[in-house]
């Protein structure tokens, strides 16, 4: 049997890579596909946009695009270069979903949004998407600072949207994966999780700070003038929230993701690290977080009695 994330993705496991700019890249994507879960391509670099290509040269299962609204509200040709790759499934995110909704759907693709907040859910279900990604403040990446905790607001939209909803924010295994499923999801989506793959091209020192990081190893950073972003607490981000005047927050992304200097930039990560003991291939990855959910689910209902 498959639920309605299973049967609108075309995918085997209903486990999505998370889009990360400059990461969500082909070999990563397609090692996710090829899994069973649903890969995915980033499309604000050149580099990504040209990946929706060659992805296929690594998988002919379904793999996924982002597309980041405010990044290409004043483009809209972004959705010709998606049909021109062939791409059937479109995530978008940071922006309004009613931009370019109906744009995709007139180009043959199931749009899926990202949503932090009961408002932003009502307000995509009105714009006519297909699903939804519900991603709570524990995350990485950009956040609002008012944002609920997945605990709270999965349940919440589950309860006002009758939309196939995916789980976002605080999952790395079965047991967060089952948790999500009981609050309301129908899949889920890792982000820090799949940087902590093997097929992941960030450096070392990136994994190896996710693995390290503990309960207290990420921070929301709000610094006027930037959006709020949740980030590993160490390096740069450290300084920051040490009081450091100095430090710029705006720095070598790219030096941190593949150079390895955690003083570059600021490391887009989610409080999940803290349960990521090490690495894993990412088809691995896919298949015990969803295969596994039945058996914590039996456990939990041999410790009620």
């Amino acid at each position: 049997m498959t639920n309605r994330i299973q049967d609108l993705l075309g995918v085997e496991f209903p486990v999505v890579q998370a889009p990360m700019t400059y990461i969500a890249r082909a070999e990563l994507a397609a090692a996710v596909s090829e899994g069973g879960g649903l890969g995915m391509i980033e499309t604000l670099t050149d580099e990504g946009r040209a990946d929706l290509l060659r992805v296929r040269d690594l998988t002919d299962r379904p793999v996924a695009a982002n597309l980041m609204i405010q990044g290409w509200k004043r483009d809209p040709s972004i959705v010709d270069v998606l049909a021109a790759a062939g791409v059937r499934h479109v995530f978008t995110s940071a922006g309004d979903p009613a931009l370019f909704t109906d744009r995709l759907h007139d180009a043959g693709m199931t749009v899926v949004h990202v949503i932090g907040s009961l408002k932003g859910a009502l307000k995509a279900a009105d714009a006519g998407v297909d699903a939804l990604v519900v991603e709570g403040v524990e995350g990485g990446g950009f956040k609002s600072a008012l944002g609920a905790s997945t605990m709270v607001l999965l349940p919440l939209v589950a309860e006002r949207v009758d939309l196939p909803l995916i789980c976002a924010g605080g999952i790395c295994d079965a047991r967060s994966a089952a948790a999500a499923v009981v609050l309301g999801a129908e899949g889920i989506q890792m982000g820090t999780r799949m940087l902590a793959s093997a097929e992941a091209l960030v450096h070392t020192n990136f994994k190896d700070a996710i693995v390290a990081a503990d309960d207290a190893g990420t921070i929301l950073l709000d610094v006027p003038g930037n959006p709020t972003m949740r980030v590993l607490r160490t390096g740069l981000a450290a300084r920051i929230d040490e009081q450091d005047a100095d430090a710029k927050l705006l720095g070598r992304i790219t030096d941190l993701y593949f150079g390895g200097d955690l003083e570059a930039s600021v490391a887009n990560t989610g409080q999940v690290s803290s349960r990521i003991t090490g690495l894993a291939p990412a088809a691995e990855i896919v298949r015990q977080t969803w295969c596994e959910i039945q058996t914590v689910l039996d456990d939990t209902r041999a410790r009620l009695g």
